[in-house]
């Protein structure tokens, strides 16, 4: 029987190292990758090509949100796995409007990521135990009635600016890790921030940590 290959990403190594360990101790796991930045997520699942991929959703560069939409725009068969902390139904609905077919809390019971794991794996999807069991469909079907807001109308490039500058406000620093120039950066900066209504980057910031792009601090 062939082996589920499975992508890790997560910012923690530890948190990478006790998921790796824990899958490939069922023997019908193999980990074939792993990855802490988010900028890097999507061009490491067109590489490897992965079953499945499981993601942290506060990723550093980009939201695991943003990197399920990036995989499923690209056409990738790669299938998603988010692991997080939020129980709520909108960050549930979020995640799967984006494309991802497993959402798993992360103070979960190890054997569900095992189970998360193996039902995306086989094409199925998987909700957490302690949200609903019957609204797998529900929440489904809600993403894909779901209205449109601004932040849809943002291209690729400017999600990956808006949360890079959000978590560095030099121009040049976003550059520099996104790999463009500082002019380019600030013709997105301009265009995101007025598709989106922002004034400043204090709104910038703002707006990112109430969409959950940043986290909130404890």
């Amino acid at each position: 029987m062939s082996r589920t290959t499975v992508v890790l990403a997560d910012d923690h190594h530890l948190v990478r190292q006790g998921l790796r360990t824990l899958l490939e101790a069922e023997g019908e796991f193999g980990v074939i990758g792993e990855e802490a930045d988010g900028l890097k997520v999507v061009d490491l699942v067109e590489r490897l090509r992965p079953n499945v991929l499981v993601l942290d959703v506060q990723m550093p560069g980009l939201t695991g949100l943003e990197i399920t939409r990036q995989i499923v725009q690209r056409g990738l068969r790669t299938r998603v796995v988010i692991l997080s902390m939020h129980a709520n139904e909108t960050y549930v609905l979020e995640a799967m409007r984006h494309g991802a077919a497993g959402y798993v809390l992360k103070d979960a019971n190890p054997s569900e990521v095992v189970e998360a794991v193996r039902e995306v794996g086989a094409g199925r999807r998987y909700l957490s135990r302690a949200l609903s069991e019957h609204a797998i469909e529900a929440y489904a079907q809600k993403a894909q009635a779901a209205a449109s807001d601004p932040y849809e109308s943002l291209t690729t490039r400017e999600r990956e600016v808006l949360q890079v500058m959000a978590e560095s406000s030099s121009v040049s620093e976003v550059a520099a890790r996104l790999g463009i120039s500082p002019r380019t950066v600030e013709t997105h900066r301009e265009n995101l921030m007025r598709k989106l209504g922002l004034q400043s980057q204090t709104d910038l910031i703002r707006y990112a940590l109430r969409r959950g792009i940043l986290p909130l601090e404890d």
